[in-house]
């Protein structure tokens, strides 16, 4: 307990966690409950941000950098992911002019 720096532990842990927990709920309604796949995807983004926090906040507190590291390719696994899901959304728009998920049910055989 000792190595954790002092700006780190003017917040306690349990206020990441909190936060990381309330971000996580937000984007699940968020999938669950909206139509619009673009905002599908942020709600998606925002859920992988909120483990990302909750990652590097318990790295911190434990004084190791292993988990950064991971969260550095779950970030890049999610730059990959809204590439190829932005590009989905694109061809969609171009095919049906709209971007609800509702509506792809038309593009099955």
């Amino acid at each position: 307990m000792n190595n954790i720096p002092e700006v780190i532990r003017t917040i306690p842990l349990d206020y990441y966690l909190y936060f990381s927990a309330a971000l996580f709920v937000i984007g699940v309604i968020g999938v669950l409950t909206r139509r619009n796949a673009i905002v599908i995807f942020m709600c998606i983004e925002l859920m992988l941000n909120s483990v990302n926090l909750l990652l590097t906040a318990m790295a911190s507190y434990r004084g190791d950098t292993n988990a950064q590291v991971f969260v550095f390719f779950i970030m890049a696994v999610a730059a990959a992911e809204v590439t190829v899901g932005l590009a989905i959304i694109v061809m969609t728009y171009r095919n049906i002019r709209s971007t609800d998920v509702q509506l792809l049910n038309y593009l099955k055989w």
